[in-house]
C-alpha cells in the first residue's frame, strides 16, 4: 500500500515551562516561556521542520494545554489524527532551567497525566500501516497499559513493512527509581528497568541512546559490555551519543572500542542547553535514514541538529528547517555559539514562522488621528466603532484563511482582543500617528519592553514616513527608531511589518521604494512583511522585488496599502501588483471604513448599517484582489 506518512512517533506530549532567566534556580525564576515538548512530541515536530511527513500518537488533556498542543503541532505540519483527548487527565507539564553550562534542573508534573494514559484501544492499525517507520520512547514501556499500546503499535508496524527505532530516553524518576526533585537525573542502575527494555529490543531496527542509556539498556556501566548485551538481543543498528564526541553506529559486531564505529561530521559547538538535544538528534538521524543516506550521512545531519538544539532556549524552537541544516552544512560554522549567529539566526527565524499567509486581505482600521479628527468622535465611541470593523470583518472572513485586520490597542483594544484566536492575521501598530521622525506609542515603553504583553499572534506593525533624499541626520534617528522596535519583536518573537511611504514626504520615481528597501537591509533590519504604497508602474514593483529578494529570499511579502484612494484607483494598482507573486495582497482601511465612520459618529447610520456597508466593501476589494491575481494565473498558464 502507498505510505502517506514517514514517521509516527509515540509516547509523551507535554508542555514546557522554561525558566526564562538563565543562571539561576528554578527557586529563582521570575518568567517561562512556554514550548511543546516530550521527547517523541520534540522528534515528530523536528523531523516536519526538516521535510518528512511526521505524526504523533499520545493523550492530552481536555484543557488549554491539550489545545495548545494540538494547535502547535498542526502549526508545525505533524499529523494528529493519533492524538486522543482524555476527558479526565491534565495534560503532563515539564518546569526546566538553565542553571549553568552543566546543570539544567527539570520537574516532571506527570502524575496519572493524560499521555500516560495511552491504551492499546487508541492505536489504530490503518494509521500504523500507512507509515513508513514508528518510533517509540522508553518512557512508554515503563508502564502496563502504554507498554501494551506501544507493543500493539509495533506489532502493526513490522506487519506492514514499517521500520521500527526506539529511543531509549532513560528518565529514571519516570520509572519510579528517583524521587520527583531528580528530574534532571539520567542515569540509577535498576534490574528491572534493563529486563523491560530488554524483552523488547528485538523489535527494533533502530536503536539510539547515550552511553548512560545503554548502560541500562545492557545492564552494565561498560559501555562497550552494555552495546554487547544489547546486541545479544537485537540485531538493530546501535547508535550511541557520546556528548562532546559525536556519535557512533554499529550495524554488526560491537567492536572493542566505540571509536571504531561509524561515525560522522560532528560540530563543535558551545554548550547552552542540552535540554532537548537528543530529541534534535534524532531527527536528524531519522531525516538521514528514511532518506536511505549512509551512516556518515545520517550521523552529519544528527550532529548538526543536535548542535542547534545545544546552543539554543527550548527544545522544538531551537531545531532547524531543512533550508537552515542545508545553509548550515553548506557554508559551514563561523561561530561555537550558534544562537548569536546573525545569518543563521535570520534563516532559522525566518524559515521556521507558523502559518500559511500565501494570500492576504486586509481590513486596516488601525487608523488613529483621522478617527479622533471626525465629528462625534469620542474614546468609548471609537472603541465601539472598532469593534463593528472587526464585526464586518469576520462577517466577510466566514472562517477562511488569508484574511486578516490592522487593529491598534489605544482605541480599539476591545475589538484586538476579541480578534485573538479567530483566525485573522493581526497586525498591530507601533507608531505615534503622523509622528516624523519617527515616534513610538507611549505604552511601548522607552525599551519597548511592552511587547512582552502581547499576544504571540499579533504582527508589530510600523510606519515611517522616510526618503531616500533625508539627511543624514532625520536617517539616524529613524532607523534607531526602527532598529530598536524591530530587536525587540524578535526578542519576543512577533513577527514585524514595516510600512514605508516615500510619497508623503518628497517627489517619488520608480526606484525610490527600492532604494528605501535596501536601505533597511543594510542596517541590518529583516522585516517579515512590507507595507508598500500602491504603484502604477511594473518596474517600480520590479525593482521592489528585486530589493527584496537579494536580501531576504524567506520573507512572509508585500501588502499593498491603500492611501483613502477610491475604488476604481485601487482595482487598477492592484491589477499592476497582482503580477508580482512577492505581493500577497493589500491592507486597506479609509477606503472601506472612511464614510461609514463619520455618518456612524454622526449618528446618521446604525451599527447594523454600518457593518453591512463595510463588508460589502470590504468583500469587493477582496474579490477585485482575488480576480487579478486569477487573471495573472490563468495568463501563467
Amino acid at each position: 500500500m502507498t505510505k502517506t506518512l514517514d514517521v509516527i512517533t509515540i509516547g509523551r506530549a507535554g508542555v514546557d515551562l522554561y525558566g526564562a532567566q538563565v543562571g539561576g534556580r528554578l527557586e529563582d525564576m521570575g518568567s517561562f516561556e512556554k514550548y511543546i515538548g516530550g521527547s517523541p512530541t520534540n522528534i515528530a515536530c523536528g523531523t516536519a521542520r526538516l521535510g518528512l511527513k511526521s505524526a504523533l500518537i499520545s493523550r492530552v488533556g481536555d484543557e488549554h494545554m491539550g489545545r495548545f498542543i494540538r494547535e502547535e503541532l498542526a502549526r508545525h505540519g505533524v499529523d494528529g489524527r493519533g492524538v486522543v483527548t482524555d476527558p479526565e487527565r491534565l495534560t503532563a507539564l515539564v518546569i526546566l532551567g538553565i542553571r549553568d553550562e552543566e546543570r539544567f534542573p527539570l520537574i516532571f508534573y506527570r502524575e496519572n497525566c493524560a499521555d500516560m494514559a495511552l491504551c492499546e484501544k487508541d492505536i489504530d492499525e490503518a494509521f500504523v500501516s500507512g507509515a513508513r517507520s514508528v518510533l517509540v520512547t522508553g518512557t512508554h514501556l515503563s508502564h502496563p497499559r502504554t507498554e501494551a499500546a506501544v507493543l500493539k503499535a509495533l506489532g502493526f508496524a513490522r506487519k506492514h513493512g514499517a521500520k521500527t527505532a526506539l529511543d531509549i530516553d532513560y528518565r529514571p524518576n519516570l520509572w519510579g527509581v528517583a524521587g520527583h526533585g531528580e528530574g534532571e537525573s539520567r542515569y540509577v542502575a535498576s534490574g528491572q528497568v534493563t529486563e523491560k527494555l530488554q524483552a523488547t529490543l528485538h523489535m527494533f531496527d533502530l536503536i539510539v541512546g547515550t552511553e548512560e542509556e545503554f548502560h541500562i539498556a545492557g545492564g552494565t556501566t561498560d559501555t562497550v559490555a552494555a552495546l554487547r548485551a544489547v546486541r545479544a538481543v537485537t540485531a538493530a543498528t546501535l547508535v550511541c551519543k557520546r556528548g562532546a564526541k559525536g556519535a557512533v553506529a554499529f550495524e554488526d559486531t560491537i567492536p572493542d572500542n566505540l571509536d571504531e564505529g561509524i561515525s560522522g561530521e560532528g560540530f563543535p559547538v558551545e554548550v547552552f542547553n542540552v535540554l532537548g538535544a537528543g530529541d534534535g538528534f534524532f531527527a536528524g538521524l531519522l531525516k538521514g535514514w528514511l532518506d536511505g543516506e549512509d551512516w556518515p550521512t545520517a550521523l552529519r545531519y544528527a550532529n548538526a541538529c543536535g548542535a542547534f538544539a545545544v546552543s539554543r532556549h527550548g527544545c522544538t524552537p531551537a531545531y532547524p528547517s531543512l533550508q537552515e541544516l542545508n545553509f548550515f552544512l553548506e557554508r559551514g560554522m563561523t561561530r561555537a555559539d550558534l544562537r548569536n549567529d546573525p545569518e543563521l539566526e535570520q534563516i532559522h527565524w525566518s524559515t521556521n514562522r507558523h502559518g500559511d499567509w500565501s494570500e492576504m486581505r486586509v481590513f486596516a482600521f488601525d487608523h488613529r488621528m483621522q478617527l479622533e479628527s471626525m465629528t462625534g468622535y469620542t474614546p468609548s465611541k471609537g472603541g465601539a466603532f472598532k469593534e463593528l470593523c472587526l464585526e464586518a470583518a469576520l462577517k466577510v472572513q466566514n472562517g477562511r484563511s488569508g484574511y486578516g485586520i490592522l487593529c491598534d490597542d489605544r482605541i480599539g483594544r476591545r475589538a484586538l482582543h476579541a480578534a485573538s484566536g479567530t483566525g485573522l492575521w493581526i497586525g498591530r501598530p507601533c507608531e505615534w500617528p503622523g509622528s516624523r521622525p519617527l515616534t513610538l506609542e507611549p505604552s511601548l515603553g522607552p525599551d519597548c519592553g511592552g511587547l512582552s504583553e502581547w499576544a504571540r499572534e499579533n504582527v508589530v506593525k510600523v510606519l515611517c514616513f522616510c526618503h531616500p533624499d533625508d539627511d543624514d541626520a532625520t536617517w539616524a534617528r529613524q532607523l534607531a527608531e526602527v532598529r530598536r522596535l524591530y530587536v525587540a519583536s524578535r526578542r519576543n518573537r512577533l513577527e514585524f511589518l514595516l510600512e514605508v511611504i516615500p510619497s508623503k514626504v518628497a517627489s517619488i520615481t520608480t526606484d525610490t521604494t527600492a532604494k528605501l528597501i535596501s536601505r533597511f537591509y543594510a542596517e541590518g533590519i529583516y522585516p517579515d512583511w512590507w507595507k508598500l504604497e500602491p504603484m502604477d508602474e511594473p518596474e517600480a514593483w520590479t525593482q521592489v522585488c528585486a530589493a527584496i529578494e537579494e536580501n531576504d529570499r524567506h520573507t512572509r511579502g508585500i501588502v499593498v496599502l491603500g492611501l483613502d484612494a477610491p475604488e476604481d484607483v485601487l482595482k487598477a494598482s492592484f491589477e499592476v501588483a497582482a503580477s508580482f507573486p512577492l505581493v500577497k495582497g493589500f491592507a486597506v482601511g479609509r477606503t472601506i471604513f472612511g464614510s461609514v465612520a463619520r455618518g456612524w459618529f454622526e449618528g446618521s447610520i446604525s451599527d447594523e448599517e454600518a457593518v453591512e456597508e463595510m463588508a460589502k466593501r470590504y468583500s469587493r476589494l477582496c474579490t477585485v484582489w482575488d480576480g487579478a491575481r486569477a487573471r495573472v494565473q490563468e495568463a501563467a498558464e
